[in-house]
């Protein structure tokens, strides 16, 4: 009695457990471009799910945690600037008092870099925040390596 009473708990964990899913509504993509010999660009693309936003770079003091890059150091490549983003839009909200700038949908963020070497792979990390109408996830943080031949 006690195996089956054992296989059966076993059984609902197992599919209690497969039911859950981890909500991740932003999908990373990550690729590069040489432009030149010496210089290539890194593409950093977010694809929200529908309803989902995350917020730009420039968030001002206050608001909510704003999406940043850092990127490894390499004797192969230096960074060139920042990343850059395309306009961001603007909402008012009420919980940072402040016009705060946000992506939906998908957003491309690129990071010009100078190579020394011709081809390097670059490695780095995003940290953002995604919310929809009623909710915010806790900041998350993804890595990422790129091929830049």
């Amino acid at each position: 009695m006690k195996k089956i009473t054992l296989a059966i708990a076993i059984l609902l964990i197992t599919a209690a457990g497969a039911s859950a899913q981890i909500l991740q509504p932003v999908k990373w993509q990550f690729g590069a471009k040489k432009i030149s010999a010496s210089e290539a660009v890194i593409f950093m693309k977010a694809t929200m799910d529908n309803g989902w936003h995350i917020y730009s770079q420039n968030v001002a003091e206050g608001g909510p945690i704003k999406t940043s890059f850092t990127f490894s150091p390499s004797a192969d490549f230096a960074l060139v600037g920042k990343p850059a983003e395309p306009k961001a839009k603007n909402k008012y909200e009420e919980v940072f008092d402040m016009d705060v700038p946000y992506f939906d949908k998908e957003v491309v963020f690129q990071q010009k870099v100078k190579l020394k070497n011709g081809a390097t792979t670059v490695k780095g990390a995003v940290e953002f925040m995604a919310c929809d109408a009623t909710q915010c996830l806790p900041p998350d943080e993804v890595e990422f390596t790129v091929a830049v031949k």
